[in-house]
Order: structure tokens, then C-alpha cells, then sequence
């Protein structure tokens, strides 16, 4: 592994010769008319191509493995949502404290 510098000053670590992943994209880019939308064309196509389901086919697949969805309270809290707008699978609203006491043991993924 090197130390390299990406256009925007931030360190990022790569191994020798494996390119730079993602689109280099200023985020400001996103908000010009219609590049939103085409982004979202863009990777709906990509990811048809690489046999990735929908976010929605995704989620339930993970829901049948046994895995535990939820949404966090600060989140729910911030946007102003409550239990009843999220999708089945979740199982519940909850702080980041009950988290990390949920996942004792266990092997965290993704927070």
C-alpha cells in the first residue's frame, strides 16, 4: 500500500496500480439541472448489468437472512418520521447506545 493525494487534498490509501474507484465529482456537480437524474439512470444501468437487485429486493433479502433492521432515533427524530413510515422489515427505532448493546457479540457490518 502507498499513500496518495486525490484532487481534493484527502489522503486515501490504494494499492499500486488499482486506479482510482468512483466518479470524481465535485458535489456541487449535483445539484446542476438533471445531473441527479441522470446519475440515477446512470448506476440504475450499471447495476442491472452487475446483476445487483433493487434497493428494495436487496433489503429483503438481507431481512431473510435473520439479519436485523433499524432505523436510528436521531435520524427519525431529525427528519421527523415515525415508526409507522418505515418499511416491515424494520424491526425497530433505536438509539445508538441500544445498537452497540444489540450487537454485543456480534459482528458489526455497517453503522
Amino acid at each position: 500500500m502507498r499513500w496518495r493525494r486525490c484532487p481534493w487534498r484527502r489522503s486515501i490509501i490504494i494499492s499500486k496500480g488499482s486506479g482510482k474507484p468512483g466518479l470524481h465529482l465535485p458535489t456541487w456537480v449535483g445539484g446542476v439541472p438533471g445531473v441527479s437524474a441522470a446519475m440515477t439512470r446512470y448506476m440504475a444501468r450499471k447495476m442491472d448489468k452487475l446483476d445487483i437487485p433493487p434497493i428494495a429486493e436487496f433489503v429483503e433479502m438481507i431481512a431473510d437472512t435473520g439479519a436485523g433492521l433499524y432505523a436510528c432515533q436521531a435520524s427519525v427524530d431529525l427528519f421527523g418520521f415515525t415508526r409507522d413510515d418505515f418499511i416491515g422489515p424494520v424491526k425497530d427505532v433505536i438509539t445508538v447506545g441500544e445498537f452497540y448493546d444489540l450487537a454485543a457479540g456480534g459482528q458489526i457490518i455497517f453503522t
